[in-house]
């Protein structure tokens, strides 16, 4: 699966669809976030994405209050949830029972290498998580769309810790794919989440550059056509 985080308008989906990409990535509850959206911008551009007839759009939020989170997915119906912060276990539990039928992707970052949520992984995977996502916290503990890259050992490190598929983000670009080779062997990697990997110099949204991201990762699907199945592996 390709997923591209941070669209803001119905023309950035359009030229997800058309390009490639599989899941849209639509941010509320980021404080500060380039790509924040309003509840009311999140429903519609949820919308959006369901009419491309290809892209499911995921839910990338900070927040962790799950009976806020859920109410927020039911009104715009996203069954895709990306905690993208240090929610604890408890909140991917309430949110499992409040949205059972939902797919619920925790982030672990790695900080000099190190995954800061490692205590905690059995905890999340005993809570309801569906999907890993790795990414890169930067040394001054930024997290989200940072495009601080992420080296394959210390990934295959943390995914050895897991029993789950997972996604890898972390810097990822079209160029990636030769030095992380050895984590898309992995018989759990589901797919790459990427934003600043597909953008433009000017940072927007770009069409050749999300091409080239689903050719050499081998994501592409036929023109046209829906991702198959559901993202939970």
């Amino acid at each position: 699966m390709l997923k591209v985080c941070g669209a803001t308008t119905p023309s950035d989906l359009a030229t997800l669809a058309a390009a490639g990409a599989d899941h849209a990535g639509l941010w509320h509850g980021v404080p500060g976030g380039p790509a924040e959206l309003t509840a009311d911008e999140l429903t519609a551009l949820a919308a959006a994405a369901h009419a491309t007839g290809v892209l499911r759009p995921v839910l990338v939020t900070f927040l962790g209050d799950a009976a806020e989170l859920a109410a927020l997915a039911r009104g715009a119906r996203i069954d895709h949830l990306q905690l993208h912060a240090y929610q604890p276990p408890s909140t991917v539990a309430a949110l499992r029972r409040a949205l059972p039928g939902a797919v619920l992707i925790k982030v672990l970052h790695l900080r000099d290498g190190r995954c800061q949520e490692r205590p905690l992984i059995r905890a999340y995977e005993r809570a309801g998580t569906d999907l890993f996502l790795l990414d890169t916290a930067t040394d001054d503990g930024r997290i989200g769309s940072t495009g601080t890259p992420l080296a394959a050992p210390e990934a295959l490190d943390v995914v050895a810790r897991t029993t789950l598929p997972f996604w890898l983000a972390g810097g990822v670009r079209a160029g990636s794919r030769a030095r992380l080779a050895t984590v898309a062997a992995h018989p759990r990697f589901r797919g790459i989440d990427v934003d600043t990997g597909a953008r433009d110099p000017h940072g927007r949204l770009h069409a050749p550059a999300v091409r080239a991201l689903a050719r050499t990762w081998g994501t592409a699907r036929a023109p046209g056509t829906a991702p198959t199945g559901r993202s939970r592996g």
